[in-house]
This record gives C-alpha cells, sequence and structure tokens, in this order.
C-alpha cells in the first residue's frame, strides 16, 4: 500500500513516528505497569498511560490509545499509536482515510484557482 511505503521512509528518517524496540521490561513489573495503564487509560489519563505503553511495548494498550485519538479527531496521534503498535489494519485504514481527505484538500485548492 502507498501510504505504508511513505510512512516506512519517514520511519527510517526519524522524523514522523517513533519506533519502539523491544522492552527491557519484563514479567510481573511489565504486567504490573501494564495494569496501571489500563487504569489510567480507564480514568481518562491518556498521555500517562500512553508513556507506559510505550515503555513494556503493550500493543493493544497501544491500539487502544489510538482509538482514543482517533476519537477525539486526533488522527495523526493515533496513526503514530497504531504504528508503534504494529496495527497494521488500523494503520492502513486510517492511512486511506488520511489519504482521501488529503485528495479532497488537493481537489478543493485545485476548484478555488480555476
Amino acid at each position: 500500500m502507498i501510504g505504508e511505503e511513505l510512512l516506512e521512509k519517514f520511519e527510517s528518517e526519524a522524523v514522523f513516528l517513533k519506533g519502539t524496540s523491544k522492552s527491557s521490561v519484563k514479567g510481573e513489573t511489565k504486567a504490573s505497569l501494564n495494569r496501571r495503564g489500563n487504569e489510567l487509560l480507564n480514568n481518562g489519563d491518556v498521555e500517562n498511560a500512553r508513556r507506559i505503553f510505550i515503555t513494556t511495548g503493550y500493543s493493544d494498550g497501544l491500539s487502544r490509545t489510538g482509538d482514543f485519538y482517533k476519537k477525539k479527531g486526533q488522527l495523526i496521534d493515533a496513526l503514530r499509536m497504531y504504528w508503534v503498535a504494529h496495527d497494521k489494519k488500523k494503520s492502513s485504514e486510517l492511512c486511506m482515510e488520511l489519504s482521501l481527505f488529503i485528495k479532497g484538500l488537493l481537489a478543493e485548492d485545485k476548484n478555488i484557482w480555476e
């Protein structure tokens, strides 16, 4: 898909998306942090939950954080979370939505100047 290829170029240049490596947090510590992150997310403290999920590499938490951002209309932040979570389905769908949006903007701009 074209959008994914474009994002991969940005990722390698560290311009747009911050990738994560495998978490060094293991075992019960990781589970405890993920529970805390879930609690924070459920209570609306999205930013601290996001920080925990990035630290632990908890893909489900990252994806749900992306869902929160998407509902709030923060599509770039949502895309970042989906991408870091390796949620290809949601990131591909959002890339398609954003590309259609940009295409619409370009068409409007073209019509204004004609």
